[in-house]
């Protein structure tokens, strides 16, 4: 007897949905699978695999690089420039190599402060303790004893050191655009004194010592019976020898911790220690900033320290792309209408060098640098601030003659009014 229509479609529904549930079932365990390998998966070590050891060159020349005629790093053999990418598929091993290659880098500017500038350095602090960690500064041979002007030269964050604005141009395009030397021949030139601060050196790196693992018995660790605990555990252990068998143990790095140097912890520290032991205590009678990016931040938490210092000392101050902010920084009003006369920020802007722009803060006024790029604004703005900075001499000076012109008058009008009294 034949089943009615309406029952074999209930038969042929209850078995799809049965086979469904089946598939379903078996999805559901092989995506369990799939978690389960997932999650003793480390995808950071994976990438570690097969790394070479982390030695590398000390110098340019076991690097085989050199910087050429033109101040461009180049590789000594090929002539070709630094290439990041020297082994495929090891990314961190890649970065390991170009922070070695810094490391040179910020020995090599050194080496151009003090030989080719002719520059010294100042050990901050200045009444350092031995095996105190210690930072340091570039002064030229007159940076405390000109009378006239001092130029003051303050990077941005980061890596960089005495004397850079980027690592990454001095190794990829050339030391002119990376580095501040630039700055520090012009200003040279122009009979400035020049300090260079140096406010991301402000700690000393040692390892850290290993913490003893406090000992514990069997029975504090588990209340399972030793047996059993070992047969688990020598289970455990094989599943993870064999999940690691194509992978061997990645080079672990070693861990460090940071010491600060006394009063010179942070950039913001940094700046306002160098004002207090030497720019306030230098001869000179006019003051020139030149702030970079993190720097301008920091010349602004100087203004908020030391307000009526800066005004009476500085005479002008060039931010470039400066990481500044009034509000943030809770600068007051007087500090800002004197940044509105006396400093200019170039920016990284598409628009022609010293273009006007909108400003976005009531702080001073914006001009382009004449690149989109950040780290490229010092090197860009570079003739435009020196200008700015002549400018703003004249116009000081002026002012200056005026009052003395001034003050003549008055005592001579003074005395010819007693004379015709007497």
């Amino acid at each position: 007897m034949l089943s009615p229509p309406g029952a074999a479609t209930r038969a042929v529904y209850i078995l799809w949905i049965a086979m469904a549930q089946v598939a379903c079932q078996e999805d559901r365990e092989k995506t369990t699978a799939l978690k389960d390998l997932l999650s003793r998966i480390d995808l950071d070590e994976l990438m570690k695999k097969d790394e070479p050891p982390f030695t590398f060159p000390k110098t340019l020349e076991e690097f085989e690089y050199a910087f050429n005629e033109y101040g461009q790093l180049r590789h000594i053999k090929t002539g070709e420039p630094f290439v990041f990418n020297a082994r495929e598929d090891l990314h961190r091993w890649n970065q390991k190599r170009y922070e070695a290659l810094g490391e040179i880098i910020t020995q090599y500017v050194y080496e151009l402060l003090e030989k080719q500038c002719n520059m010294t350095k100042a050990i901050l602090p200045v009444d350092a303790a031995e095996g105190e960690p210690t930072s340091f500064i570039y002064l030229s041979s007159d940076a405390l004893s000109n009378p006239s002007k001092l130029l003051v030269l303050i990077q941005g964050s980061g890596v960089v050191r005495a004397g850079q604005w980027a690592r990454r141009l001095i190794i990829n395009q050339d030391l002119d655009s990376g580095t501040q030397i630039p700055f520090i021949n012009r200003a040279m030139e122009e009979g400035y004194g020049v300090m260079v601060l140096n406010p991301n050196e402000n700690y000393l790196e040692v390892e850290k010592r290993a913490l003893s693992t406090p000992t514990t018995s069997p029975n504090e660790a588990s209340d399972e019976p030793a047996e059993k605990r070992e047969r688990k555990d020598d289970k455990e252990g094989k599943k993870k020898r064999e999940f690691y068998e194509k992978y061997r143990n990645p080079q672990k790095e070693t861990e460090t911790e940071r010491i600060p140097v006394r009063e010179n912890g942070s950039s913001e520290e940094h700046v306002l220690y160098v004002w207090d032991h030497f720019v306030s205590k230098a001869a000179a009678k006019n003051v020139f900033i030149v702030a970079h990016s993190y720097g301008g931040l920091s010349f602004v938490e100087l203004m908020n320290q030391r307000e009526m210092e800066v005004k009476n000392r500085v005479c002008a101050v060039a931010l470039t792309d400066s990481a500044h902010n009034i509000w943030l920084q809770e600068t007051s009003k007087g500090t800002q209408d004197w940044m509105q006369q006396h400093c200019c920020n170039w920016v990284s802007s598409p628009e022609l060098l010293d273009t006007p722009l909108e400003p976005m803060l009531p702080d001073c006024p914006r001009v382009s640098a004449g690149t989109e790029k950040h780290e490229l604004t010092s090197w860009t703005s570079l003739r435009s601030v020196f200008k700015f900075f002549g400018e703003a001499l004249n116009a000081r000076e002026g002012e200056e003659a005026e009052e003395s012109a001034s003050a003549v008058t008055t005592r001579s009008s003074s005395l010819k009014s007693k004379h015709q009294d007497l």
